[in-house]
């Protein structure tokens, strides 16, 4: 289970860090990006803005990062732990878990936030313990799944989205995300999908806009341009190169597509996050 700690993140499946001791290799490891990513700070201030001051207090903050985020996450200084997992840890025939998992992580955004009560972070504490020292022992990849599933188990309640009744819709949400990772790059047409999926296209953007509030195509084009954003901020190819590798046909296309989704440019968003993570040492961009 520790194969990170000399091979680097492409061939663990699990990471567990305590912040302090989080090593710059694994924030600069290209790996990262393979990785859900649960950062709990302990009796800290918020990394995001909050617009109620209520809220804007030291606590317990736990981030919930999905795979292929664009922002960098600069904990220096900051008190907690970190628990990164790739979806292989995940038992695929759950749909339901599944579903709930990917709803608080926020697959189609950036990062979810939530703050901990005092009853909360003990229970998930308890759980961290038990998870940490077995991580430590290097034990078997079995018990660490299940330790991981118990945990993320426990975040979900406290996220209070223990949803009734996983009726064929949800799970038609779930077969939907899962087809687009695997297609977006070059399948943008929502017929491709529906038709995989067995059902018209009338009928699946009924189900996504029902269950995600979104069409099919935007739910498509947010993925394509959360993949941009990515590409942009952590790869060293040229706008152009990405454009190509994202299907699109030239650079000026790629441009009032992102323009349009974005209201930046490529160029305007790629200078706005350098001058963001220069600038901010604790900030989430």
């Amino acid at each position: 289970m520790n194969a990170e700690n000399t091979l680097g993140l492409e061939k663990a499946v699990l990471y567990i860090r305590n912040l302090n001791n989080c090593p710059p290799s694994y924030l600069n490891d290209p790996g990262r990006k393979d990785f859900f990513e649960i950062v709990w700070l302990k009796n800290e201030d918020p990394l995001h803005g909050i617009a109620d001051p209520a809220y804007r207090i030291k606590g317990d903050w736990v981030y919930l990062i999905p795979p292929y985020r664009v922002h960098q996450l600069n904990k220096a200084g900051k008190n907690g732990e970190l628990i990164s997992f790739k979806r292989s840890m995940l038992e695929e025939e759950d749909k339901d878990f599944l579903l709930d998992l990917f709803r608080i992580f926020n697959v189609q955004g950036e990062f979810s936030c939530l703050r901990l009560s005092d009853d909360a972070a003990k229970e998930l504490g308890n759980i961290y313990r038990i998870m940490e020292s077995e991580y430590q022992k290097g034990n078997n990849y079995e018990m660490m799944k299940a330790l991981l599933k118990v945990f993320l188990l426990k975040l979900i309640s406290v996220k209070e989205l223990e949803f009734t009744g996983h009726d064929t819709h949800q799970k038609r949400v779930y077969e939907f995300l899962m087809l687009l990772e695997g297609n977006f790059q070059t399948v943008t047409n929502i017929d491709f999908y529906a038709g995989k999926l067995g059902i018209s296209s009338k009928r699946l953007n009924q189900i996504l806009k029902e269950k995600l509030d979104k069409t099919g195509t935007q739910i498509i084009h947010d993925r394509i341009i959360l993949e941009a954003k990515r590409k942009i901020i952590h790869s060293e190819i040229t706008i152009k190169e990405i454009a190509y590798e994202l299907g699109f046909s030239d650079r000026p296309y790629f441009s009032r597509f992102f323009k349009k989704q974005t209201g930046q440019t490529p160029e305007e968003f790629q200078k706005m996050a350098r001058a963001h993570i220069e600038s901010n040492l604790n900030t989430l961009v």
